[in-house]
Protein backbone atom coordinates (compact mmCIF):
# COMPACT_ATOMS: atom_id res chain seq x y z
CA UNK A 1 0.00 0.00 0.00
CA UNK A 2 1.17 3.65 -1.11
CA UNK A 3 1.96 5.72 2.02
CA UNK A 4 -0.18 8.22 3.03
CA UNK A 5 0.85 12.06 4.65
CA UNK A 6 -0.56 15.07 6.03
CA UNK A 7 -1.07 18.21 4.33
CA UNK A 8 -1.87 20.66 7.10
CA UNK A 9 -3.20 24.10 6.22
CA UNK A 10 -2.74 25.39 10.02
CA UNK A 11 -6.45 26.55 10.14
CA UNK A 12 -7.75 28.87 12.16
CA UNK A 13 -10.90 28.29 13.27
CA UNK A 14 -13.40 30.90 13.92
CA UNK A 15 -13.04 32.42 17.42
CA UNK A 16 -9.37 31.30 17.83
CA UNK A 17 -5.99 32.65 17.50
CA UNK A 18 -3.23 31.54 15.23
CA UNK A 19 -0.83 30.95 18.37
CA UNK A 20 -3.91 28.42 18.84
CA UNK A 21 -3.88 27.28 15.32
CA UNK A 22 -0.06 26.55 15.37
CA UNK A 23 -0.14 24.61 18.89
CA UNK A 24 -3.10 21.91 16.99
CA UNK A 25 -1.06 21.60 14.22
CA UNK A 26 1.86 20.84 16.11
CA UNK A 27 -0.33 18.22 18.59
CA UNK A 28 -2.12 16.74 15.34
CA UNK A 29 2.10 16.24 13.87
CA UNK A 30 2.51 14.01 17.25
CA UNK A 31 -0.70 12.00 16.36
CA UNK A 32 -0.29 11.92 12.81
CA UNK A 33 3.64 10.24 13.34
CA UNK A 34 2.23 8.18 16.01
CA UNK A 35 -0.62 6.83 13.39
CA UNK A 36 2.30 5.93 11.12
CA UNK A 37 2.02 9.25 8.40
CA UNK A 38 5.08 9.36 6.42
CA UNK A 39 4.90 12.67 6.12
CA UNK A 40 3.84 16.12 7.40
CA UNK A 41 3.57 19.15 4.84
CA UNK A 42 2.61 22.86 5.84
CA UNK A 43 1.66 25.65 3.20
CA UNK A 44 2.95 29.44 2.40
CA UNK A 45 -0.27 31.59 2.75
CA UNK A 46 -0.52 35.02 3.10
CA UNK A 47 -2.92 37.64 4.55
CA UNK A 48 -5.13 35.08 4.99
CA UNK A 49 -6.93 35.37 9.06
CA UNK A 50 -7.98 31.74 8.71
CA UNK A 51 -4.23 30.06 7.89
CA UNK A 52 -1.34 30.28 9.92
CA UNK A 53 1.74 29.03 8.36
CA UNK A 54 2.90 31.71 6.87
CA UNK A 55 5.94 31.83 7.98
CA UNK A 56 6.28 28.60 6.45
CA UNK A 57 10.12 27.33 8.08
CA UNK A 58 9.52 28.78 11.07
CA UNK A 59 6.39 26.16 11.79
CA UNK A 60 8.10 23.49 10.10
CA UNK A 61 11.13 23.58 12.53
CA UNK A 62 8.02 24.16 15.48
CA UNK A 63 6.69 20.98 14.07
CA UNK A 64 10.12 19.08 13.86
CA UNK A 65 11.33 19.93 17.06
CA UNK A 66 8.48 18.12 18.77
CA UNK A 67 8.29 14.61 16.29
CA UNK A 68 11.29 12.53 15.98
CA UNK A 69 11.06 10.04 12.48
CA UNK A 70 7.95 12.04 10.64
CA UNK A 71 9.72 13.77 7.27
CA UNK A 72 8.15 17.38 8.02
CA UNK A 73 8.10 20.01 5.01
CA UNK A 74 6.45 22.85 2.76
CA UNK A 75 3.85 21.66 0.58
CA UNK A 76 4.88 24.37 -0.29
CA UNK A 77 7.42 27.61 -0.67
CA UNK A 78 6.26 29.49 -3.11
CA UNK A 79 9.26 30.26 -4.79
CA UNK A 80 8.46 33.42 -6.46
CA UNK A 81 8.17 35.23 -3.18
CA UNK A 82 12.07 34.83 -2.01
CA UNK A 83 15.25 34.40 -3.44
CA UNK A 84 16.79 31.09 -3.93
CA UNK A 85 19.50 31.45 -1.92
CA UNK A 86 17.33 32.67 1.49
CA UNK A 87 15.17 29.26 0.94
CA UNK A 88 18.42 27.31 0.84
CA UNK A 89 19.43 28.57 3.85
CA UNK A 90 16.22 28.70 5.48
CA UNK A 91 15.68 24.10 4.94
CA UNK A 92 19.89 24.10 4.91
CA UNK A 93 19.05 25.44 9.14
CA UNK A 94 15.86 22.61 9.08
CA UNK A 95 18.39 19.98 7.54
CA UNK A 96 21.20 20.65 9.89
CA UNK A 97 19.10 20.86 12.89
CA UNK A 98 16.69 17.26 11.59
CA UNK A 99 18.70 15.64 9.29
CA UNK A 100 16.95 12.95 6.91
CA UNK A 101 13.36 14.52 7.38
CA UNK A 102 12.94 17.81 5.64
CA UNK A 103 11.29 17.84 2.84
CA UNK A 104 11.12 21.06 0.35
CA UNK A 105 7.67 21.58 -2.03
CA UNK A 106 8.14 24.37 -3.98
CA UNK A 107 5.06 26.38 -5.71
CA UNK A 108 5.32 28.93 -8.76
CA UNK A 109 2.12 31.21 -7.17
CA UNK A 110 1.90 33.78 -4.70
CA UNK A 111 0.19 32.39 -2.55
CA UNK A 112 -2.02 35.34 -1.98
CA UNK A 113 -3.73 38.46 -3.32
CA UNK A 114 -2.05 41.57 -5.53
CA UNK A 115 -1.86 44.19 -2.90
CA UNK A 116 0.03 41.11 -0.57
CA UNK A 117 2.05 40.11 -3.37
CA UNK A 118 3.32 44.00 -3.59
CA UNK A 119 3.86 44.00 0.30
CA UNK A 120 6.68 40.66 -0.60
CA UNK A 121 7.97 42.79 -2.62
CA UNK A 122 8.41 40.52 -5.46
CA UNK A 123 8.27 40.61 -9.36
CA UNK A 124 4.65 41.29 -10.03
CA UNK A 125 4.57 39.63 -13.94
CA UNK A 126 4.46 36.08 -14.66
CA UNK A 127 6.90 33.88 -13.00
CA UNK A 128 7.06 31.49 -15.75
CA UNK A 129 10.09 32.29 -17.38
CA UNK A 130 12.36 32.64 -13.82
CA UNK A 131 10.82 29.36 -11.96
CA UNK A 132 12.80 26.73 -13.83
CA UNK A 133 16.06 29.52 -13.02
CA UNK A 134 15.07 29.84 -9.44
CA UNK A 135 14.50 25.86 -9.28
CA UNK A 136 17.99 25.31 -10.28
CA UNK A 137 19.52 27.86 -8.84
CA UNK A 138 17.90 26.27 -5.72
CA UNK A 139 19.29 22.95 -6.11
CA UNK A 140 23.10 24.30 -7.11
CA UNK A 141 22.71 25.96 -3.49
CA UNK A 142 21.30 22.88 -1.63
CA UNK A 143 24.01 20.50 -3.53
CA UNK A 144 27.73 19.78 -3.15
CA UNK A 145 30.19 22.88 -3.15
CA UNK A 146 31.51 23.43 -6.90
CA UNK A 147 34.84 24.50 -8.41
CA UNK A 148 35.17 28.37 -7.96
CA UNK A 149 31.64 29.01 -6.36
CA UNK A 150 31.93 32.11 -4.58
CA UNK A 151 28.21 32.08 -3.39
CA UNK A 152 26.90 29.08 -0.95
CA UNK A 153 24.47 28.46 1.62
CA UNK A 154 25.28 28.07 4.94
CA UNK A 155 24.04 26.33 6.25
CA UNK A 156 22.48 24.68 3.10
CA UNK A 157 25.18 23.58 1.11
CA UNK A 158 25.56 19.84 0.31
CA UNK A 159 22.36 19.44 2.38
CA UNK A 160 20.61 17.52 -0.19
CA UNK A 161 17.34 18.65 1.03
CA UNK A 162 14.91 16.80 -0.99
CA UNK A 163 13.04 18.86 -3.50
CA UNK A 164 9.75 18.47 -4.81
CA UNK A 165 7.80 20.47 -7.60
CA UNK A 166 4.37 21.18 -6.89
CA UNK A 167 1.17 22.06 -9.41
CA UNK A 168 -2.12 22.57 -10.46
CA UNK A 169 -1.33 22.21 -14.28
CA UNK A 170 0.85 21.34 -16.48
CA UNK A 171 3.73 23.41 -16.18
CA UNK A 172 5.40 21.80 -12.93
CA UNK A 173 4.37 18.89 -14.49
CA UNK A 174 6.13 19.29 -17.53
CA UNK A 175 8.99 20.70 -15.33
CA UNK A 176 9.32 17.90 -13.25
CA UNK A 177 9.24 15.53 -15.34
CA UNK A 178 12.54 17.67 -17.22
CA UNK A 179 14.65 18.01 -13.72
CA UNK A 180 14.29 14.26 -12.54
CA UNK A 181 11.61 15.63 -9.26
CA UNK A 182 9.16 14.12 -7.49
CA UNK A 183 5.78 16.31 -8.75
CA UNK A 184 2.81 16.82 -6.28
CA UNK A 185 -0.61 17.43 -7.55
CA UNK A 186 -2.48 19.68 -5.95
CA UNK A 187 -5.83 17.89 -6.68
CA UNK A 188 -7.75 18.35 -3.38
CA UNK A 189 -8.77 22.27 -4.99
CA UNK A 190 -7.68 22.27 -8.25
CA UNK A 191 -8.61 18.36 -9.92
CA UNK A 192 -9.29 19.57 -13.84
CA UNK A 193 -6.14 18.89 -14.98
CA UNK A 194 -5.25 16.02 -12.87
CA UNK A 195 -5.28 13.07 -14.76
CA UNK A 196 -3.21 14.79 -17.82
CA UNK A 197 -0.44 16.09 -15.82
CA UNK A 198 -0.01 12.69 -14.11
CA UNK A 199 0.45 11.44 -17.89
CA UNK A 200 2.65 14.30 -19.10
CA UNK A 201 4.67 13.96 -15.93
CA UNK A 202 4.84 10.40 -16.19
CA UNK A 203 5.62 10.14 -20.43
CA UNK A 204 8.32 13.00 -20.05
CA UNK A 205 9.91 12.04 -17.28
CA UNK A 206 14.05 11.94 -17.25
CA UNK A 207 15.59 9.73 -14.91
CA UNK A 208 18.06 12.16 -12.54
CA UNK A 209 20.40 11.75 -9.62
CA UNK A 210 17.78 11.80 -7.10
CA UNK A 211 15.33 9.96 -8.88
CA UNK A 212 15.07 6.92 -11.15
CA UNK A 213 11.23 7.04 -12.18
CA UNK A 214 8.74 9.30 -11.44
CA UNK A 215 7.02 9.64 -8.34
CA UNK A 216 3.52 11.60 -8.07
CA UNK A 217 1.63 12.69 -5.21
CA UNK A 218 -1.69 13.44 -4.99
CA UNK A 219 -3.47 15.78 -3.20
CA UNK A 220 -6.93 14.76 -1.14
CA UNK A 221 -9.42 16.18 1.14
CA UNK A 222 -10.72 13.60 3.48
CA UNK A 223 -12.71 13.66 6.19
CA UNK A 224 -13.71 10.66 7.88
CA UNK A 225 -16.10 10.72 11.44
CA UNK A 226 -18.20 7.10 12.89
CA UNK A 227 -21.11 7.81 10.45
CA UNK A 228 -21.25 9.28 7.06
CA UNK A 229 -23.90 12.00 8.69
CA UNK A 230 -21.56 13.51 10.82
CA UNK A 231 -18.38 13.77 8.64
CA UNK A 232 -20.59 15.43 6.05
CA UNK A 233 -21.70 17.79 8.77
CA UNK A 234 -17.68 18.41 9.47
CA UNK A 235 -16.76 18.72 5.95
CA UNK A 236 -19.70 21.47 5.50
CA UNK A 237 -16.77 23.58 7.55
CA UNK A 238 -14.38 23.46 4.22
CA UNK A 239 -16.99 23.73 2.17
CA UNK A 240 -17.67 27.19 3.19
CA UNK A 241 -14.49 28.36 4.02
CA UNK A 242 -13.84 27.49 0.30
CA UNK A 243 -16.81 29.33 -1.01
CA UNK A 244 -15.95 32.07 0.74
CA UNK A 245 -12.49 32.10 -0.43
CA UNK A 246 -13.66 32.18 -4.08
CA UNK A 247 -15.87 35.33 -3.54
CA UNK A 248 -13.19 37.11 -1.90
CA UNK A 249 -14.56 37.06 1.68
CA UNK A 250 -11.69 34.47 3.46
CA UNK A 251 -11.87 34.26 6.64
CA UNK A 252 -11.58 32.17 10.02
CA UNK A 253 -12.43 28.34 9.19
CA UNK A 254 -16.44 28.38 10.29
CA UNK A 255 -18.03 26.05 12.15
CA UNK A 256 -20.01 23.28 10.76
CA UNK A 257 -23.67 23.28 9.95
CA UNK A 258 -26.10 20.45 9.88
CA UNK A 259 -27.12 21.44 6.31
CA UNK A 260 -25.49 23.92 3.52
CA UNK A 261 -29.32 24.55 2.37
CA UNK A 262 -30.01 27.94 2.27
CA UNK A 263 -26.18 29.16 2.59
CA UNK A 264 -25.48 28.71 -0.86
CA UNK A 265 -27.15 28.45 -4.18
CA UNK A 266 -27.60 25.34 -6.53
CA UNK A 267 -24.70 27.17 -8.76
CA UNK A 268 -22.23 27.76 -5.97
CA UNK A 269 -22.86 24.28 -4.83
CA UNK A 270 -21.73 23.04 -8.02
CA UNK A 271 -18.78 24.91 -8.27
CA UNK A 272 -17.59 24.16 -4.74
CA UNK A 273 -18.57 20.47 -5.57
CA UNK A 274 -16.89 20.56 -8.67
CA UNK A 275 -13.51 21.96 -6.93
CA UNK A 276 -13.60 19.72 -3.54
CA UNK A 277 -14.29 16.73 -6.01
CA UNK A 278 -11.37 14.99 -5.16
CA UNK A 279 -12.94 14.18 -1.51
CA UNK A 280 -13.79 11.48 0.08
CA UNK A 281 -16.05 12.16 3.09
CA UNK A 282 -17.50 9.77 5.63
CA UNK A 283 -17.80 6.77 7.49
CA UNK A 284 -14.90 3.93 7.86
CA UNK A 285 -16.32 1.80 5.34
CA UNK A 286 -16.94 4.65 3.13
CA UNK A 287 -13.39 6.31 3.37
CA UNK A 288 -11.93 3.38 2.60
CA UNK A 289 -14.28 2.38 -0.35
CA UNK A 290 -13.26 6.07 -1.40
CA UNK A 291 -9.51 6.13 -1.08
CA UNK A 292 -9.25 2.41 -2.49
CA UNK A 293 -11.02 3.80 -5.92
CA UNK A 294 -9.11 7.83 -6.10
CA UNK A 295 -5.79 5.17 -6.08
CA UNK A 296 -7.31 2.48 -8.31
CA UNK A 297 -8.36 5.56 -10.69
CA UNK A 298 -4.62 7.56 -10.53
CA UNK A 299 -2.02 4.78 -9.84
CA UNK A 300 -0.40 7.16 -7.02
CA UNK A 301 2.48 6.66 -5.80
CA UNK A 302 1.77 8.84 -2.09
CA UNK A 303 -2.07 10.50 -1.34
CA UNK A 304 -0.99 13.40 0.74
CA UNK A 305 -3.99 14.15 2.97
CA UNK A 306 -5.92 17.35 3.70
CA UNK A 307 -8.97 17.97 6.53
CA UNK A 308 -10.24 21.57 7.52
CA UNK A 309 -12.18 20.55 10.47
CA UNK A 310 -13.43 23.31 12.67
CA UNK A 311 -12.78 20.87 15.79
CA UNK A 312 -9.51 19.81 16.81
CA UNK A 313 -10.08 16.84 18.46
CA UNK A 314 -12.76 15.75 15.76
CA UNK A 315 -9.66 16.43 13.18
CA UNK A 316 -7.59 14.13 14.76
CA UNK A 317 -10.09 11.55 15.53
CA UNK A 318 -10.80 11.82 11.19
CA UNK A 319 -7.12 11.38 10.90
CA UNK A 320 -7.00 8.16 13.28
CA UNK A 321 -9.94 6.53 11.10
CA UNK A 322 -8.20 7.41 8.06
CA UNK A 323 -4.72 5.32 9.58
CA UNK A 324 -7.09 2.28 10.38
CA UNK A 325 -8.46 2.32 6.64
CA UNK A 326 -4.78 2.55 5.44
CA UNK A 327 -3.63 -0.66 7.40
CA UNK A 328 -6.77 -2.30 6.19
CA UNK A 329 -5.98 -0.94 2.22
CA UNK A 330 -2.51 -3.25 3.25
CA UNK A 331 -3.83 -6.23 4.60
CA UNK A 332 -6.06 -6.34 1.79
CA UNK A 333 -3.13 -5.01 -0.70
CA UNK A 334 -0.68 -8.01 0.61
CA UNK A 335 -3.31 -10.57 0.53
Amino acid sequence: MIPFSVLDLAPVPRGSTPGDALRHSRDLAIHAERLGFHRYWLAEHHNMTGIASAATAVVIGYIAEATKTIRVGSGGIMLPNHAPLVIAEQFGTLASLYPGRIDLGLGRAPGTDYATARALRRALGSSDDRFPDDVVELQHYLGPLQPGQTVRAVPGIDTKVPLWLLGSSLFSARLSAELGLPFAFASHFAPDLMMQALEVYRTMFRPSEVLAKPYAMLGINVVAADTDQEANRLFTSQQQAFWNLRRGAPGQLPPPVNSMEGIWTPMEKAQVDHALSCAVVGSPDTVREGLAAFIDRTQADELIITAQVFDHEARKHSYTLVAEQHAKLATGAAA
